[in-house]
């Protein structure tokens, strides 16, 4: 059986528990890192006496400063060194930005980006020091769209891993972005948050995921986007002008109002073409199909526009 150790952050539900079971599985040993305490050693007792492997557990709120420095102090221990960090904790809001507690917003912020930052920085120095460890940083799909504070947090998650997964790989360091869609957790419910028609493709099983994200952090990858179908998905962002993408996200949230879906149909010109990539691969069939769409209610938009225009008394 292996000795190296995991330290695995917001492990009691979701990704954080698969990741514990998979990683228990592989015979390493647990750090286990979560605020429900009595939750927390309840699974750390149910890992060791089923994997037989050693479990420890830190009972840490990840929003505060006590908490963070709880888990460095257990990252930076040099006699008992961690060879694999997952920052998976988080949670999401239910509210728009201007609806939402200003507290609630800097407390996602602080778990998603100055959290993992911190986390991975005292990681990474250890890991770089010994030349050798992997960090998983657990990012969405939602980072590749405009969806808010929640998807904005994620898009900083998949770039900083991106960059410092290219800083460290030399220093025998993997550090890879996963970037899961919809998963079938509590993450939704205990945010609050309700998903509306979203189809069966697009909901994702904790274990494959987890399963996916290993393998591809095993290989040296800096991004892993678990699932054919957002892979798909998430490439045919590449080919979209950000007006379309805005456009596609406010149609599928039902946010924009006419004005304003008008002004960005007519933004920009590039959305005539199928292209707006980099040239390297063909639109994916999700582009083509979202290029059609955004087209045929640019048309419609301008066809209300000029009726509209043409009900107006003349002016004197």
């Amino acid at each position: 059986m292996s000795n190296h150790t995991a330290v695995i952050t917001g492990s009691t539900a979701g990704l954080g528990a698969a990741f514990a079971r998979q990683l228990a599985a592989q015979g390493y040993d647990l750090v286990l890192v979560a605020r429900d305490g009595k939750r927390l050693r309840m699974q750390a007792e149910s890992m060791a006496s089923q994997y037989g492997v050693k479990t420890s557990v830190i009972v840490a709120d990840l929003v505060t400063d006590d908490g963070v420095a709880a888990v460095q102090e257990r990252l930076a221990d040099r006699t008992h060194p961690v060879h694999l960090l997952v920052n998976n904790a988080g949670h999401g809001l239910a509210t728009d930005f201007i609806d939402s507690d200003l507290q609630a917003e800097r407390d996602l912020l602080r778990l998603h980006v100055q959290t993992t930052m911190e986390l991975s920085h005292t990681a990474a120095n250890a890991m770089a020091r010994r030349r050798g460890g992997r960090i998983i940083n657990v990012a969405s799909v939602a980072g590749y769209t405009p969806t808010g504070t929640y998807s904005a947090a994620k898009s900083w998650v998949i770039n900083f891993s991106k960059g410092l997964h290219s800083q460290l790989r030399s220093r025998g360091v993997t550090v890879t972005a996963l970037v899961p869609g919809l998963v079938r957790t509590e993450f939704h419910q205990r945010s609050g948050i309700t998903i509306k028609s979203a189809k069966r493709w697009m909901w994702l099983d904790a274990d494959d995921v987890v399963r996916q994200a290993l393998t591809a952090n095993a290989q040296g990858a800096a991004t892993c986007v678990p699932a054919r179908s957002y892979q798909v998905l998430t490439a045919g962002l590449r080919f979209m002008p950000d007006s379309m993408v805005q456009w596609a996200v406010d149609k599928r949230t039902g946010s924009p109002d006419e004005d304003a879906a008008e002004q960005r149909v007519g933004a920009d010109a590039a959305v005539a073409e199928y292209g707006g990539g980099d040239g390297t691969a063909e639109p994916t069939t999700e582009a083509i199909n979202t290029v059609d769409a955004y087209k045929s209610a640019k048309a419609k938009s301008s066809a209300k526009a000029s009726a509209a225009r043409a009900a107006r008394p003349p002016e004197d």
